[in-house]
């Protein structure tokens, strides 16, 4: 450990591991350390259950029941990264693509009234959907084709809505839609955090 480096990068989540791979792939010479015995920082995936267990300092261990400790992999915050974003295209030019791997979002879902519903994201699953009364669907449904068809680039799309000056608020009342429906879109479609 008496060698020289160009950068010392301390801990291992996303940020850290990003910055240490640019570096490296731009010719720097990387130490890169974490004090914990998992790579992840708050963001890791701990594995084997027994270390997740410590971590939340939980002293009874798991129960026999849940089987082998290593055949659990457990997500501290699971990650959304939208497929065409800049967070994707500096993990290809990083090359940490070699250590992650990536799955297609399957589906949404929401907690209402003691169950437990996938949000509507095509014309037809918003037709099925349970999450919403009959009048509703129908307002969702084309909500989803306008949302679908519109292009910042033709006007002919627009039905009335400047994208300049448009709230979002402005957009849901022009289709009537509700408050249970406006905040599955909000947070589980568009995948906003806030109601800001």
């Amino acid at each position: 450990m008496d060698e020289e480096y160009d950068v010392i990068v301390l801990g291992t989540g996303l940020t850290e591991c990003i910055l240490s791979g640019i570096m490296s792939v731009n010719g720097k010479k990387v130490l890169h350390m974490d004090r914990n015995p998992y790579y992840g920082g708050e963001s890791s995936s701990i594995t084997p259950l027994e270390e997740l267990y410590k971590r939340f300092q939980l002293l009874e261990g798991p129960p026999e029941s849940m089987g082998r400790g290593r055949d659990w992999n457990v997500d501290l915050i699971p990650k959304f990264l939208m497929a065409n974003g800049q967070l994707v295209k500096m993990l290809l030019y990083t090359e940490v693509t070699r250590y992650l791997d990536f799955k297609v979002v399957e589906g949404s879902f929401v907690y209402k009234g003691g169950k437990i519903y996938k949000v509507p994201s095509t014309e037809t699953e918003a037709l099925a959907s349970n999450l919403m009364g009959m009048f509703e669907k129908r307002r969702f449904r084309k909500f989803l084709v306008f949302v679908a068809n519109f292009d910042e680039n033709d006007p002919k799309t627009f039905e009335g809505v400047d994208p300049q000056t448009t709230s979002m608020r402005d957009v849901y009342r022009k289709f009537d839609l509700g408050q249970d429906v406006i905040d599955f879109t909000g947070h589980a479609l568009a995948l906003y955090r806030t109601d800001e």
